[in-house]
């Protein structure tokens, strides 16, 4: 189970900047050369490293996230006929977005609207959104009105529905917010409404505002005090600085010089797990340590099917160590003998750090 997010935002906010600090395709900015960047990037989490030297696997696999980086957006890019709407239709199959919003100044990148305001650019970018997302309801309202004229009995309450959601879009309000119930937001599920996703708010701000944030990433959480929104900030120049560097000692001091007890960027994934409610288990063995992602909650048996549909269809039970029982007793033979290795089955519900042997029959 993968973790996909999109990257959106004004032109020149350094979304770009920070797609390139994490993901493992690095681009350039072309001029008149348009296109979405994809990539992916590595969970970043130290237990696998923990794990690892106790066994001595031959490989470290890390969860991954897919990131989607489409071009700066400006005012008309919401048109369905502006060249920007292919690129949002990029971001239509993400799982969450990452909002790139500019907290800084430069004389030497100029600001798109002429001046640096987080809240204006905000409201621009939520503005095109909510555009592309009610064209694309007024589509599904032609579609279900031909269904009511030949009598479909669930056309009215389809319809009912759809009439929310293009009244809040219309008053520039995201799909997410719209007052349905939860089981009546099935109906618009197929049109993977850019709006109805999650979003992380990250502030781009200068390398001095690094730890701290500034006057305009202050200003910027103020204007959200009522969407219950998580805002980050980091310096996506700096961040780049410490993603060229090879090794992990000099990563390190870099941080400490700035200020950092990790990059930024590392807060970026997190966020994105909380908001999504995942968490991850490890499996270890000699070939390799490595971590899945699932949502809170799964069983044993879904999460082996995160591994491979046979262990779902086949699963038998599995056995379970806590991560921190394994670090603590350092093997699983000792786990064993000190009762804190359990064989679980169907029903046992996967914790966050849980270290899984998958025994099945198919």
């Amino acid at each position: 189970m993968g973790l996909k997010c999109g990257i959106i935002g004004l032109s020149n906010t350094g979304k770009t900047t920070l797609f390139n600090c994490v993901a493992n395709t690095k681009v350039q900015n072309q001029p008149g050369i348009q296109k979405a960047n994809i990539g992916q990037i590595d969970v970043p989490d130290e237990r696998l490293f923990e794990i690892d030297k106790l066994i001595h696997s031959a490989r470290i696999v890390h969860a991954t996230v897919d990131l989607v980086d489409i071009p700066g957006l400006s005012k008309g890019s919401g048109q369905a006929d502006s060249g920007a709407s292919r690129f949002l239709a990029d971001i239509q199959q993400t799982d969450a977005l990452i909002h790139v919003i500019r907290c800084f100044d430069s004389d030497t990148v100029p600001h798109i609207e002429g001046s640096v305001n987080p809240v204006r650019d905000k409201e621009i970018v939520d503005l095109e959104l909510c555009i592309r997302d009610l064209n694309l309801i007024e589509r599904k309202i032609q579609r279900t009105d031909k269904l009511l004229k030949v009598g479909d009995k669930e056309a009215r309450k389809i319809m009912e529905v759809l009439q929310v959601y293009k009244k809040h879009l219309e008053d520039f309000k995201p799909a997410r917010t719209a007052p349905v119930q939860d089981e009546d937001r099935r109906y618009i599920s197929e049109l993977s409404l850019i709006t109805d996703k999650p979003v992380i708010y990250v502030c781009n701000v200068d390398d001095g505002s690094a730890v701290n944030g500034n006057s305009y990433v202050e200003e910027f959480r103020n204007s959200l005090r009522d969407e219950n929104a998580e805002v980050l900030w980091l310096a996506a120049e700096l961040e780049a600085e410490i993603a060229e560097l090879d090794n992990s000692d000099d990563r390190k001091a870099f941080l400490e010089d700035a200020g950092l007890s990790q990059p930024g960027v590392n807060k970026v994934v997190q966020a994105a797990y909380r908001l999504l409610n995942l968490q991850s288990f490890f499996t270890a063995g000699p070939k390799e340590v490595r971590a899945w992602t699932i949502h809170k909650g799964m069983t044993a048996p879904q999460a082996a099917g995160v591994i491979h549909s046979d262990l779902e269809r086949g699963f038998i039970r599995a056995e379970v160590m806590k991560y921190s029982d394994f670090i603590l007793y350092k093997s699983e033979h000792a786990c064993r003998d000190a009762g804190k290795l359990s064989i679980e089955g169907k029903n046992y519900v996967i914790g966050d750090g849980d270290i899984l042997n998958i025994r099945f029959n198919v």
